[in-house]
């Protein structure tokens, strides 16, 4: 290894990356560990922190959902026990804390959400009275929401637990199929168990879903620029409008709310971007679902005025009256 770092400090000793425990998690981490080290050429070791989403027992919506597998991770780096830290995007609270910066968010991946059902059953073939497993008020409102406007008879299971525990449901025939979503699977290496891939004009994912978010010290200004080599321009302006939605919504990130932002291309040129929202009453007896589409933002904050906009239009027509936590 060489002696010029470009971070500062001692360039023999690795980088701290902060991680969950989770199976999951850890792949992530693995995965950003291997670019990090592409980038900087220093050491990255993993250290495990344990949340409190992680030892809870009960389900998101009722210990809140916002930031219960980030906290501890944003503590330890607030305590310089960490260098930087990986989430998934989807589980920050849309608020960005004094003293950290979102450093990068790397390519997405797969947005959708997943069926892994017995027998291989896809979600047109599941038998009536199917028992679909979830720990997801934004997939029930909307998989309750599609039975209803189809005729079908399908029942939503309140579940948590890790993949293989939600999976289990499954292989013991406790539930017929559970829901997932796809980047997890894939990023384990598990997409072959996937039996559907729901699409998004069935099920939306939830804002951020599929990518990850780098998060590191303010004051880190070498390590958080090395990091910034990470970060996709496309997937920012897509989750930053995707945010936007969500806090204009005021709503946290276990309520019943979904959202995409997809970029349009004119042959090989991206030149729309399209926003979809939606928000519903988790039995699926009503659901608030609209888009917009226009040009592609340029800035942070044009991608946000890109959520907003939409927001408002989705709390005129009652939004706000379906989801059943607010945030703070």
């Amino acid at each position: 290894m060489t002696d010029y770092s470009p971070l500062g400090g001692d360039p023999t000793k690795p980088l701290r990356l902060g991680t969950r425990r989770s199976k999951l998690a850890m792949a992530q981490s693995g995965m950003v560990a291997d670019a990090v080290r592409e980038v900087t050429g220093r050491a990255v070791e993993l250290v495990e922190i344990t949340t409190y989403g992680d030892v809870s027992r009960e389900h998101l919506a009722q210990i809140g959902g916002t930031g219960v597998f980030v906290a501890a991770l944003r503590e330890a780096l607030a305590r310089g026990e960490v260098d930087f830290a990986v989430h998934s995007l989807k589980d920050l609270p849309t608020t960005q804390p004094e003293g950290l910066v979102l450093a990068a968010v790397p390519v997405r991946e797969d947005p959708r959400d997943v069926l892994v059902a017995r027998d291989g059953l896809t979600f047109a073939q599941l038998p009536s009275g199917a028992r679909i497993g979830t720990g997801s008020p934004r997939r029930m409102a909307q998989l309750n929401a599609y039975a209803r406007s189809h005729g079908l008879d399908m029942e939503t299971v309140a579940i948590r637990g890790n993949v293989d525990t939600r999976i289990n449901f499954v292989r013991t025939g406790e539930l017929d199929a559970v829901v997932l979503a796809a980047a997890g699977l894939s990023r384990l290496g598990r997409t072959g168990e996937v039996t559907d891939f729901l699409s998004t004009d069935t099920v939306l994912p939830a804002p951020g879903q599929g990518a990850l978010a780098i998060e590191c010290a303010e004051d880190s200004t070498e390590l958080a620029a090395a990091l910034a080599e990470l970060d996709d321009p496309h997937t920012r302006v897509a989750v930053t409008a995707e945010r936007a939605l969500l806090a204009a919504l005021e709503a946290g990130c276990s309520a019943p709310v979904g959202a995409l932002a997809d970029l349009l291309a004119d042959g090989q040129t991206v030149n729309e971007l399209r926003l979809r929202g939606v928000v519903g009453s988790t039995d699926g007896t009503s659901l608030v679902q609209l888009s917009i589409t226009g040009s592609v933002p340029t800035s942070h904050d044009d991608a946000a005025a890109f959520g907003r906009e939409l927001a408002s239009e989705m709390l005129a027509k009652g939004a706000a009256g379906l989801m059943g936590e607010r945030a703070l």
